[in-house]
């Protein structure tokens, strides 16, 4: 059941507070809460209000162009929809599956992907919050502060971030919007020179990803009750799993659980993920709502991410990273997290993960040389249609594309992963602004915790580039009437102003 603070029974006469744009995300996107004379709040609302029509501008191109084309989505996880499109394309020309050699590049590819993005999100946009705390000074809450007063983690993530970035460009030939993989596989080895360059720096890497574990799990016990306090409620996840249930984030199949952790589907194919997963759309908001078709649009909402992936899967098939998830399951006294900031915590469980794959991945030959490239007949209705999903840094990338016998495509569906999300973090708002903003006067730590809520999910409100929180908010407080009761600037440095 989704929360009652979605809609209010009669708007017209409460107040509202509006943080528009919020910061420090993906994107642009604002939050409305509005509240009665007694300031209890009655609806909140996370509001996507840019349009941009992707989907559209992909119908009428060339097949072989798309897994390019896509990339422009995002300037943080180009690689994510780079691969999920190719992973599309090899069905629809019939060269699924592609040779090992091109498989084994493209998975380095990912996690090198995966791993600089978690940490890009947590050293960078999130840890500030997490070290200084919410209601600490703007002027130190940012990331210069954190390379002030602690200089050794933000060392650590810079290097972390530039290690994946590396890893992108050793296999895609470049860092951002490369071109390595092509529908049926790839057009590039790795070159000895790059792994070797690698190899030198993966034993610290893996310490470094370690440490990174050992960063968010004492943060969450040192605050226990704000952590699992903190914009908590109940959902249902879902993600892709190896067929054995392992954690995966390049191939799988499909699972959901309940909120209890019982298993609701599993082994669904992603080619049929239409038979699974409908859409909802809102009036006040760009963007969708997934659900569960069995479960309908009030029950069957879900999150995904690493919080949906460390508990969805058994097991990790890397030995640390399982070490790590055993101790985060432990936390929990064995039963599922729902906890928001426990993202974080997850997040770098998968950064550990991507190290280790990585690890392995350039100790493979098949990185070096190998057949590139499959080839196959288009032919029969599978080459009118092809679907590639993939675990992005945020979670479940649903690609789907039909392609006419011109070789056109005449219809694109992406699912993103901050859509799957996207009711889990207005429920996460909801109970923020439930527990702090009630009878409250607005401050900016105040409007940074409604903001902290929605960070967790690293959201990419527009698969565009992170914005550092250098955007200003101007927030006014209505009374019935619509006079103006109170009024904060925010502006782009971080200072409060009240008109």
């Amino acid at each position: 059941m989704t929360d009652t603070l979605e809609t209010a029974a009669h708007p017209e006469g409460l107040r509202r507070v509006a943080i528009d744009p919020v910061s420090r995300v993906e994107g642009h996107g604002k939050v409305t809460i509005l509240l009665d004379d007694a300031n209890r709040v009655q609806q909140v609302r996370l509001h996507i209000v840019e349009f941009r029509g992707f989907e559209k501008f992909i119908e009428g191109r060339p097949y072989w162009e798309v897994p390019v084309m896509v990339q422009r989505l995002c300037g943080i996880c180009p690689v994510s929809h780079h691969l999920a499109a190719s992973k599309a394309m090899d069905r629809v020309i019939g060269a699924h599956p592609v040779p090992p050699s091109a498989t084994a590049i493209r998975r380095l590819m990912h996690y090198g992907q995966v791993l600089q993005s978690h940490a890009l999100h947590f050293f960078h946009l999130s840890s500030p919050d997490l070290l200084f705390g919410f209601d600490s000074d703007v002027h130190k809450r940012n990331i210069v502060g954190v390379i002030e007063a602690h200089p050794d983690i933000a060392k650590k993530g810079v290097l972390l971030r530039k290690f994946g970035q590396e890893v992108i460009r050793v296999t895609a030939g470049k860092r951002v919007h490369g071109t390595g993989s092509i529908p049926g596989g790839m057009n590039r080895h790795v070159s000895a020179e790059d792994r070797a360059l690698l190899q030198a720096d993966i034993a610290q890497i893996l310490a470094w990803s370690e440490d990174a574990v050992t960063i968010a799990k004492q943060l969450h016990a040192a605050n226990r009750a704000l952590y699992d306090g903190f914009g908590t409620f109940r959902s249902k996840m879902l993600s892709l799993v190896r067929p054995d249930g392992a954690l995966e984030l390049y191939d799988g199949v499909l699972r959901a659980r309940d909120e209890d952790g019982a298993i609701l589907i599993d082994g669904a194919s992603d080619q049929g993920y239409r038979g699974l997963i409908d859409e909802d759309v809102k009036p006040w908001t760009y963007m969708k709502f997934p659900y569960l078709r069995a479960l309908g649009r009030e029950a069957g909402w879900y999150r995904v991410g690493p919080l949906a992936r460390v508990q969805n899967c058994d097991f990790i098939d890397t030995p640390r990273a399982e070490a790590a998830r055993r101790e985060f399951v432990a936390f929990g006294g064995g039963t599922t997290q729902h906890a928001t900031l426990a993202y974080h915590w997850a997040r770098m469980i998968e950064v550990l993960h991507c190290a280790e794959v990585i690890e392995r991945l350039l100790d493979d030959p098949a990185i070096l040389s190998g057949e590139l490239a499959g080839s196959g007949t288009r032919s029969g209705d599978e080459s009118r249609h092809g679907v590639g999903i993939i675990e992005a840094p945020r979670g479940t990338l649903i690609h789907d594309y039909e392609v006419g016998d011109d070789d056109l495509v005449t219809r694109c569906n992406l699912i993103v992963s901050t859509t799957h999300n996207n009711q889990a973090m207005n429920e996460a708002v909801r109970s923020v602004a439930r527990q702090y903003l009630d009878g409250r006067e607005i401050t900016e730590g105040l409007l940074n915790r409604i903001e902290v809520a929605i960070r967790a999910y690293d959201p990419c409100l527009s698969c565009a580039t992170h914005a550092l929180g250098r955007m200003p908010l101007d927030v006014t407080l209505l009374d019935a009437g619509g006079a103006v009761v109170d009024q904060v600037l925010k502006s782009a440095d971080g200072s409060l102003q009240r008109a």
